[in-house]
């Protein structure tokens, strides 16, 4: 297939095991994999190089604000921020905090984050970025699996880690706040027998005292980022510096190759969570160039401000964040006249039907760009050259749409916190691609896997099957859990639970979960089967399924009503009418709403496994309309198509 190498064919089922196709790698990669960077063998060293080439060079920046009135960035130096690295370092240590310790850090992307994940990596102690997305009780299992010893905070985080104290005491000893700490929280804090510092205190606590950078290995752990499991707990993806400095490697390569690699002069704006691995590697990747990092002042509705003084020039987003710009120009556009409709209309439909024909972006329309297209190019600041998006399926239209009106590369990717996030990437200047997260980045081997119960094969004329990959941006295990482990490394071959589809182009289209778990548009996965078992226990309730799909953030429900139930509740609240009349009743549907948070709340579910909206149906699931098997279990594509309809017009009424 064209962007690809074929380096081993496919085979056919044998010993009970599933048909494997042909193992490919990316073309860009035809000499084999990049090599090793000279000189770089742990994270500490891709900063530490560039510190010492680029001293000058603004490395991370931030807005100040006075009145609250946001004013310019405002930036600290490569070599800047090494003399505070360590400095902090050197504090870290002197609190007993060996090589191969734990440090916890929470709070929004800022300059503080980044300078303590450097002091970890200069020391050898393992990077542990907490996140409150994984719901309640998240904080307080991280601190305690990763068994946390010292922990930088951001100041209004502070008193989520208070409440865990009672337990994660055991192993927490030092907490450093990015700023203030009241009396009240110092008293807490000691009453547990820890210390708390602030920032600046923080700072001078190692500065007498002088420690040796230890000598570090590719193969050491450089972080345990924890990711939301698919029952249960989250799950610790041990990433080592082999897997961050072959990513940054490849993706390099990847860049040389398609006339964009990133240069000292290239600007970053860092907004997607630094807890996540997409971020994470990009940053590093910044690093690695001597390139500059600007931080958002963390308001969503502020960002485009943000982009506006940083001027980036490239834009890393998630597709709800594109959505969110994708809907806000379609509003501009159809607000803004007649003639300015038109103009606009003509302009994208003439620079589109160019760039089908093989132009590149910025040859298809120079005079459309220039004098309709650039404005929305200023709306991103009025540099951006390569808009990235992760992390969810990014809608065709809305790809197709800013592809041609942004007057910049847009590229989808795809990557897992357990493959170090960059694994495949569309290429620039191909429509054909369009839907897609194109070839495979010139760092791993990819192949499919046949999943016969689901019908995919991986060997058929349209190769469909299971992702897995190979390579050494692989993490290295799951924290304190080699069962889980054991079940997704098959012979050196991670198995990525997705199903991937290759196109003759040599791309890969997601086209399904090999499991009952969907990813929502925020990138959270959801284990469906585990909610409906939660939900079910509402007891005016006899059956309930669930949907959502990576286009949409919320989950919906499709439920079967207890009958005397649902017309006990209508009897109380003086409702006449039949049972099939009480299903369309819009205070009915919010009764059953109600009573499902409820259970939500008592089970302690995270934001966003809660329902949001509900369709009654009289008639319960069956046999007859193939919606559930013989055995009673549901026939969730089948269940899709039944109520496709409802579906549409659930997510149309959240809207």
């Amino acid at each position: 297939m064209k962007h690809l190498l074929e380096l081993e064919k496919g085979r056919e089922a044998v010993d009970g095991r599933p048909s494997v196709g042909p193992v490919y790698r990316s073309a860009f990669a035809k000499d084999g994999f990049p090599p090793p960077v000279p000189g770089v063998d742990s994270c500490w060293d891709i900063f530490r190089l560039s510190a010492e080439k680029f001293p000058g060079r603004n490395m991370l920046g931030h807005r100040t604000v006075v009145d609250g009135k946001a004013g310019k960035y405002v930036w600290k130096t490569y070599k800047e921020v090494y003399d505070t690295v360590i400095k902090v370092g050197a504090s870290i240590r002197s609190c007993g905090i060996e090589q191969g310790g734990r440090c916890g850090i929470y709070g929004a992307n800022c300059s503080e984050w980044v300078i303590s994940m450097e002091a970890c990596n200069a020391h050898g102690i393992y990077c542990v970025p907490l996140y409150d997305t994984l719901g309640a009780g998240a904080v307080e299992f991280i601190l305690c699996h990763a068994e946390v010893q010292i922990a930088f905070i951001e100041e209004k985080k502070i008193p989520e880690v208070l409440k865990t104290l009672h337990v994660s005491s055991k192993f927490l000893k030092t907490l450093v706040s990015f700023g203030k700490v009241t009396s009240d929280q110092r008293e807490v804090v000691e009453k547990f027998g820890l210390a708390i510092f602030e920032w600046d205190e923080f700072l001078l606590l190692g500065h007498d005292k002088q420690f040796d950078l230890p000598t570090k290995k590719k193969d050491d752990v450089c972080t345990i980022m924890y990711t939301s499991g698919t029952t249960g707990d989250p799950k610790g993806v041990l990433i080592s510096n082999k897997s961050i400095i072959s990513l940054i490697s490849g993706v390099d390569l990847f860049l040389l190759c398609v006339n964009e690699q990133l240069t000292e002069d290239d600007i970053y704006i860092s907004y997607l969570p630094l807890a996540h691995i997409f971020d994470r590697v990009i940053e590093e990747m910044f690093i690695y160039r001597g390139a500059s990092i600007g931080f958002w002042r963390g308001d969503v509705k502020l960002l485009v401000e943000d982009l506006g003084e940083l001027k980036p020039t490239i834009f890393c987003a998630v597709p709800r964040v594109l959505e969110r710009i994708f809907t806000g120009l379609q509003t501009k556009i159809s607000t803004g006249g007649m003639l300015k409709q038109t103009l606009f209309n003509l302009s994208y439909k003439y620079k589109l039907h160019n760039m089908e024909r093989g132009s590149k972006h910025e040859e298809a329309a120079k005079i459309c760009d220039r004098f309709v297209f650039n404005k929305v190019k200023d709306g991103l600041g009025g540099k951006v050259r390569l808009i990235l998006s992760g992390a969810a399926p990014l809608a065709t239209h809305v790809e197709q749409f800013l592809r041609v009106v942004t007057c910049a590369h847009v590229l989808q990717g795809y990557g897992l916190t357990e493959t170090c996030a960059g694994t495949f990437a569309s290429l620039p200047n191909d429509l054909s691609m369009l839907g897609t997260v194109g070839p495979p980045v010139p760092n791993v081997d990819v192949r499919l896997e046949s999943v016969p119960e689901m019908n995919y094969d991986a060997l058929s004329e349209v190769p469909r099957g299971e992702i897995c990959i190979r390579g050494d941006t692989l993490f290295a295990g799951y924290h304190k859990r080699e069962d889980l482990t054991e079940e997704v490394m098959v012979d050196g071959w991670f198995h990525t639970g997705d199903i991937g589809e290759w196109q003759p182009n040599g791309s890969m289209k997601i086209i399904d979960r090999k499991k009952n778990i969907f990813k929502l548009s925020q990138g959270e996965y959801v284990a469906v089967e585990n909610l409906e078992n939660i939900y079910g226990l509402v007891p005016d309730i006899d059956s309930i399924w669930i949907y959502g799909n990576s286009f949409e953030s919320t989950l919906v429900a499709i439920v079967n009503p207890n009958m005397q139930a649902l017309e006990h509740w209508a009897q109380t609240n003086g409702i006449s009418g039949d049972f099939a009349s009480l299903c369309q009743n819009q205070k009915a549907k919010e009764y059953i709403l109600g009573e499902l948070a409820k259970i939500g709340k008592e089970k302690k579910l995270k934001g966003f496994e809660f329902i949001k909206a509900v369709h009654l149906d009289p008639v319960p699931f069956d046999i007859e309309r193939d919606l559930l098997t013989p055995t009673y279990k549901k026939k969730r594509p089948q269940l899709q198509k039944y109520y496709k309809s409802v579906i549409d017009d659930l997510y149309k009424s959240l809207k």
